[in-house]
């Protein structure tokens, strides 16, 4: 008989585990009668803004529209550039695009896949006004070097910190590491809604005022528009919703940091006979890890993926196309190779299941099949 399928992610799992609190918060949204900016996200922000050790936070729309916001609250637009990775998710590239600025791709550190700090200088240019750094795959930045330049040269510092809910930098959390940070609550991550959201966490009051005012189609007195803002307010329901699960967030955490080790003892050197031309994501030190994904990288990942795919375990790519080469930034005219480790990331890169909802024996599975492929065997499947 054969093997049940192990999923890449389980949505249905955070529904099934909390549903008598999910569905109290949602009589009690439904029972209020206020159904946007009310009392569920006023909540919300001020418990999202202490668990990150912020000051203030701005439930908006989605991940992207939080990133693009704050660079507008702090007049960057045309003319300006801020640095970005090579090896992100489009929408950091596009956060700064929709401002008007140009985004200025960096590389990444290898062992990190994250933004390198060594290479950021060198791409400063009298119109850089900030620096935006990716906590990729929920992989805290080495932000430490990243904010001492900044400092020296008078920029900005906005964390994409997306992929990162609860990931801990040098004592301090995702969200609280640069002048102001965007989050996603996109339902695949950590911390994720029933649909899309996201939020601004800062410490600056006047940046927080802004952006609220922005996100409210400009305005802070209904009908008094100040300047042309968008409609980008997180929803009511989504932030009680939010406010349930931000209860479990360090104990998801938790489980992801334990299954990644396991993972770690079944492929690496620990095993005895660690996988040959396999990259595993490197331990973490001082820049912490909740492991929003398990990502190695293999010469032959399309291979591997088929192999995993042919016993019933789903994976994905992130991400097949790095931003410089998408379609969406042909216009920017980057040839092919003018971001090498960008694009050696993305031909190699394979995420693996890992999530708080997978057993040990999905784990141990997995493991097995890419230890298979690894001595040889599957690889016909290709």
């Amino acid at each position: 008989m054969a093997a049940e399928p192990i999923p890449f992610v389980d949505l249905g799992w955070s529904y099934r585990e909390l549903q008598s609190e999910l569905d109290e918060a949602t009589r009690r949204f439904f029972a209020s009668g206020w159904y946007v900016l009310g009392k569920e996200v006023e909540a919300f922000e001020q418990e999202y803004a202490a668990y990150c050790g912020a000051k203030h936070c701005v439930g908006v729309a989605n991940g992207l529209d939080a990133m693009n916001l704050v660079l507008r609250a702090w007049d960057i637009g045309p003319g300006d550039e801020v640095i970005v990775p090579s090896n992100t998710y489009i929408a950091t590239w596009l956060a700064v695009s929709y401002a008007g600025a140009t985004p200025v791709p960096v590389e990444p550190d290898p062992a990190t896949c994250n933004l390198d700090p060594a290479r950021i200088e060198a791409a400063l240019t009298p119109r850089t006004r900030a620096i935006l750094p990716v906590h990729l795959y929920g992989r805290a930045a080495d932000m430490g070097p990243i904010k001492a330049l900044a400092a020296r040269r008078g920029l900005k510092v906005l964390e994409d910190a997306a992929q990162a809910q609860g990931a801990v930098c040098r004592g301090k959390r995702a969200g609280a590491l640069g002048d102001a940070a965007g989050h996603s609550f996109y339902p695949t991550k950590n911390l994720g809604a029933f649909g899309d959201a996201g939020a601004v966490t800062t410490d600056d009051p006047v940046l927080a005022e802004k952006v609220r005012c922005l996100r409210n189609y400009g305005s802070r007195k209904r009908y008094y528009n100040e300047v042309q803002g968008i409609n980008s307010r997180l929803d009511e329901v989504q932030a009680a919703l939010l406010r349930v699960k931000l209860k479990y967030l360090d104990r998801w955490n938790a489980e992801r940091v334990r299954l990644a080790g396991l993972y770690h003892r079944l492929l690496g050197v620990e095993s005895g006979a660690p996988v040959p031309d396999l990259v595993l994501p490197g331990v973490p030190g001082e820049t912490g890890h909740v492991w929003h994904l398990f990502t190695v990288r293999h010469p032959r990942r399309d291979a591997l993926q088929a192999a995993l795919a042919a016993e019933g375990i789903g994976t994905l790519i992130h991400y097949p196309v790095p931003p410089h080469l998408s379609q969406a930034y042909a216009a920017a005219g980057f040839p092919r190779g003018a971001f090498p480790l960008a694009e050696r990331i993305a031909e190699t890169v394979l995420s693996l299941p890992l999530g708080p909802w997978l057993k040990e024996a999905q784990i141990e599975r997995t493991a097995a099949v890419v230890r298979r492929f690894g001595a040889g065997e599957g690889s016909a499947t290709a």
